[in-house]
C-alpha cells in the first residue's frame, strides 16, 4: 500500500489572520505601484495579489521584462527567456549589466548607507559617499593585484561594512565573490574557499561574540598556507592586532578619488558569475552554488522592493553572517537605496532581548531573525515592546525554519500588533525565497502568506500530481532567473541535476514538505528528506518541534526516524532542558501527551533522551539526516563533515548513543 501523505497537525492555527493590511498599507505598497505599471503596459488588471502572481508565472517573459523595465535597468539586447526548460533555461542572452552599477544609482546624501553595530563600540555610520568612495578605491587596489573578470576573491570576515565594500568592489570588476564568517574554523573555510582557488583573501584580525574577543590570526595563517592561489591578503582591524603578510585595509582604500560616484565597472553578461554561496556541507565537501549578476539583481529587486516593501526610507537589519545567504539578501537593501545594518556580535549579549534593543536604537523598520531566537526570547520571559521603543518597526522577517503559530502570536503581543510577521522560505539554492510575506496580503499565524512573484510554486504527491489541503513536496514548475547557473566543479552538470531534478524530471524539487491552504497561504512542515514515517503515515519534523519546544522545560529538541535492519522503525526524541530541570518520568509523559494531542498519536517517540546539545549546520539547521544515518550504523566520517557542524563534539556523543 502506498504511504499516506503527512496529516495536517491537529493543533490548528487560528482561522483569523493576526495581521491584515489597511487600505493605506495596500495603497502605499510598492507592489501596488508595480501592478499599476503592469496594467498600463499590458492592459492586464490584477484584482488582487493572487491574480498578479498567477500572471507572473503564466507569462514568465512578460513578467521579468516588466520587472526589468519597472526598475529601469537599461536596454535589453535580445530575448528575455530562451529554452525555458529546467535545467538549462537561458535568461536575457546578449544583455549586459553589473550588480555594483545598480548600487551606485541609489547614491544619496540624506541618510547613511550602512549602520555598523558591534558589541564593543558605539554605532558607526557609513555614508553613501564613503561606501562608493571606498568601493572605487578597493576596486582599484584589486585591479593593481591583477584581479580580472572571473577571478575569485574570498572573504573570511565578520559581518562588518568592509565585507560589503569588498564584495561590491569584486563585483564591479566582474570578479566572483565568496565568503565565510569567522565562526568557521580554518578547515571549514578551506573546505569551501579552497575549491575556488581565490587570488585575493579579505579577512579581519578577529571578532567579538558574547563579550569575548576571538583572535583569528592562527586560522588566517592556515588559510594563507592552504590557498596556494593567493596573490595577496588584505586585513581589516577589529581587535587592533597585526595580521602577518597582509595589507592593512586602510591602505587598500586609501586611494580615494574626488568624485564619490565614480566606480569603474565591467559590463558583464546577464549570466556572468556574481558570487558563489555554499551548501551546508554536512556530507562531503560543500557544494559551491554559482549565481549570476542578472539573476540576482532581478530576484533581489523583486524580493526586497515588491515582496518585502523595502525602499529608500527604510532601515533594514537582518541578523546574519557572511556565511549565510541572508547576508547577500540584506546587502540587496542597497539596491533600493535603503540603509542596511551590519552586526558582528551575539543577538543575546548582554541580555536575551539584545537584538530588539539594537533594532530600537537604529530605528529599524524591517528586522530579520530566526524562530530559534524568538523561542529563546519567549523562554526568557522577554517583553520587548515594554523595554524598547519599537514604534519604527513595520515588519519582522523570519527564516531558517518553520515559525510555530504560538511564536507568531507572541510576536504580535510582545512586539506590536501593527507589525507584520513575514516568514520566508527559500534557500541558498536561489539566494532568495519562494514563499513569504506580501504587504497587501494578510498574515495567518504559522503560515507564509503567499508564493513570491515569478515562483511557480506547487505541492506534489509522489506521483507528481498537485495536492491542496494536504502536505506534498515543494516544487517549482517553471524556471527562475536566480536558479544556479551551475555548481562549481560540476563540468557535466550531473550534481546540479541530481540535487533538484531527480524525483520529478523537468521540475525543481526543493526538499521541503509544504501544504498550500484553502486561502492560498503555505505551511512549511520541514525537510522532506528527514520525514518521519510511522506505520505509513508521514510527518514533518517541524510539527514535532512546534509542539515540544513550547514546553517551558525544553530548550530544544531533535527527532529522527531510523529504519532498522530487521524492518523495525525507531523514533527517538532528543531534548535539551533549561537549567535546573531534570528529565523525569512526569516530564516524559507530558512530552508524549503534548505530541499525541497536538501532532499525532502515531508520532509519539519510542524514547525520549536527554542530550548535551543539538547539533546544527553553521547556518542553524538541525542535523536530522546525518544523525539518523549515524543511528543506522553509518561510518561517522562519511556521514557528516565535522567542520560543517556548529559543535562537532556533539557528534561523538550521538555516535556513542547509537542503538545496537
Amino acid at each position: 500500500m502506498e504511504p499516506q501523505r503527512p496529516p495536517t497537525p491537529s493543533a490548528e492555527p487560528p482561522a483569523t489572520p493576526q495581521w491584515v493590511p489597511t487600505e493605506r498599507d495596500i495603497a502605499d505598497a510598492r507592489i501596488t505601484d508595480f501592478a499599476g505599471f503592469v496594467q498600463a503596459r499590458t492592459g492586464f488588471q490584477a484584482p488582487d495579489y493572487r491574480a498578479l502572481w498567477q500572471w507572473s508565472v503564466d507569462d514568465l517573459p512578460g513578467f521579468w521584462h516588466a520587472l526589468w523595465d519597472y526598475f529601469e535597468l537599461g536596454e535589453i539586447d535580445g530575448e528575455v527567456l530562451v529554452a525555458p526548460d529546467m535545467p538549462g533555461a537561458q535568461w536575457f542572452p546578449g544583455t549586459k549589466l553589473n550588480y555594483t552599477d545598480q548600487i551606485v544609482r541609489q547614491f544619496r546624501t540624506d541618510r547613511p548607507a550602512i549602520v555598523a553595530l558591534t558589541e564593543d563600540a558605539e554605532p558607526r555610520e557609513v555614508s553613501w559617499v564613503e561606501l562608493i568612495d571606498h568601493t572605487a578605491a578597493f576596486a582599484r587596489s584589486l585591479r593593481e593585484l591583477g584581479v580580472r573578470p572571473g577571478d575569485r576573491v574570498a572573504g573570511y570576515l565578520p559581518n562588518v561594512p568592509e565585507a560589503v565594500i569588498a564584495f561590491l568592489a569584486t563585483a564591479a570588476l566582474g570578479a566572483v565573490w565568496s565568503a565565510c564568517g569567522q565562526d568557521y574554523s580554518a578547515k571549514a573555510a578551506l573546505d569551501r574557499l579552497g575549491q575556488l582557488e581565490p587570488v585575493v583573501l579579505i579577512t579581519a584580525d578577529g571578532y567579538r561574540f558574547g563579550g569575548k574577543a576571538h583572535d583569528k590570526r592562527e586560522d588566517i595563517a592556515a588559510l594563507q598556507a592552504g590557498l596556494g592561489s593567493l596573490r595577496a591578503t588584505i586585513a581589516v582591524s577589529r581587535l587592533g592586532l597585526e595580521v602577518p603578510e597582509a595589507v592593512p585595509w586602510a591602505d587598500a582604500v586609501a586611494d580615494t578619488g574626488n568624485d564619490a560616484a565614480v566606480i569603474e565597472t565591467e559590463a558583464v553578461d546577464f549570466d556572468h558569475p556574481l558570487w558563489i554561496v555554499f551548501s551546508s556541507g554536512t556530507t562531503g565537501l560543500p557544494k559551491g552554488i554559482v549565481h549570476s549578476h542578472g539573476g540576482v539583481v532581478l530576484e533581489h529587486l523583486k524580493a526586497v522592493a515588491l515582496q518585502s516593501d523595502i525602499g529608500p526610507e527604510d532601515t533594514f537589519f537582518w541578523y546574519t553572517s557572511p556565511s549565510w545567504m541572508m547576508w547577500n539578501f540584506q546587502v540587496a537593501g542597497l539596491l533600493v537605496g535603503a540603509t542596511i545594518v551590519t552586526y558582528d556580535g551575539s543577538p543575546t549579549h548582554p541580555a536575551p532581548d539584545a537584538l530588539w534593543r539594537m533594532a530600537a536604537e537604529v530605528r529599524a523598520t524591517v528586522l530579520g531573525t530566526s524562530p530559534g531566537y524568538v523561542l529563546a526570547c519567549i523562554k526568557a520571559g522577554a517583553v520587548p515592546r515594554a523595554e524598547h521603543d519599537l514604534t519604527a518597526l513595520r515588519t519582522v522577517g523570519i527564516t531558517g525554519s518553520a515559525l510555530p503559530p504560538a511564536s507568531a502570536l507572541w510576536l504580535g503581543s510582545n512586539i506590536g500588533d501593527h507589525v507584520q510577521v513575514s516568514s520566508i522560505s527559500g534557500g541558498t539554492d536561489v539566494v532568495s525565497a519562494f514563499i513569504g510575506g506580501v504587504r497587501t496580503v494578510p498574515v495567518w499565524p504559522g503560515e507564509l502568506s503567499a508564493p513570491f512573484l515569478g515562483a511557480a510554486l506547487d505541492a506534489y504527491d509522489p506521483d507528481g500530481k498537485p495536492v491542496r489541503g494536504e502536505v506534498g513536496e515543494l516544487v517549482i514548475t517553471r524556471p527562475m532567473p536566480s536558479m544556479p547557473i551551475r555548481f562549481w566543479n560540476d563540468p557535466d552538470g550531473s550534481r546540479y541535476r541530481d540535487a533538484y531534478f531527480d524525483m520529478f524530471p523537468g521540475v525543481w524539487r526543493h526538499g521541503d514538505w509544504i501544504e498550500i491552504t484553502g486561502h492560498g497561504s503555505v505551511v512549511v512542515h520541514g525537510r522532506s528528506d528527514s520525514t518521519l514515517n510511522r506505520h505509513g503515515i508521514r510527518m514533518g519534523s517541524a510539527d514535532i518541534y512546534q509542539a515540544v519546544e513550547r514546553l517551558p522545560e525544553i530548550t530544544e529538541a531533535l527527532v529522527i526516524g531510523a529504519e532498522q535492519p530487521d524492518g523495525g522503525y525507531w523514533m527517538p526524541l532528543f531534548v535539551t532542558l533549561t537549567a535546573g530541570t531534570e528529565l523525569t518520568e512526569e516530564l516524559k509523559s507530558r512530552i508524549n501527551s503534548t505530541i499525541r494531542a497536538e501532532v499525532s498519536p502515531r508520532h509519539v517517540p519510542d524514547d525520549i533522551i536527554l542530550a548535551p546539545g543539538i547539533p546544527h549546520t553553521r547556518t542553524g539547521k538541525k542535523l536530522e539526516v546525518p544523525i539518523k544515518k549515524l543511528f543506522q550504523g553509518a561510518d561517522p566520517a562519511r556521514v557528516v563533515e565535522r567542520s560543517a557542524v556548529d559543535n562537532p563534539d556533539l557528534l561523538d556523543w550521538y555516535g556513542g548513543q547509537r542503538r545496537r
